[in-house]
């Protein structure tokens, strides 16, 4: 199912402001830089959150591939 969280074994909050029109290799790259994890190969959830602290931005990596959204 396209955004099923419950797949996720891990959830990580992205501490800082995000910038919420980065696509989903911007997220991923984040990812790798602050966690220095690889997003494509974890079951995980990553939350970020944008400057003006009103929406979340939440990727994951699915089966077959990944899927975003606020």
């Amino acid at each position: 199912m396209i955004g099923d969280i419950s797949l996720a074994d891990n959830i990580y909050i992205i501490c800082g402001y995000t910038d919420m029109r980065k696509s989903i290799d911007g997220l991923c790259a984040v990812v790798k830089d602050l966690l220095d994890i690889d997003a494509e190969n974890t079951r995980s959830l990553y939350l970020f959150c944008g400057k003006r602290n009103d929406r979340i931005k939440a990727l994951i990596h699915e089966g077959d591939g990944f899927c975003a959204f606020i």
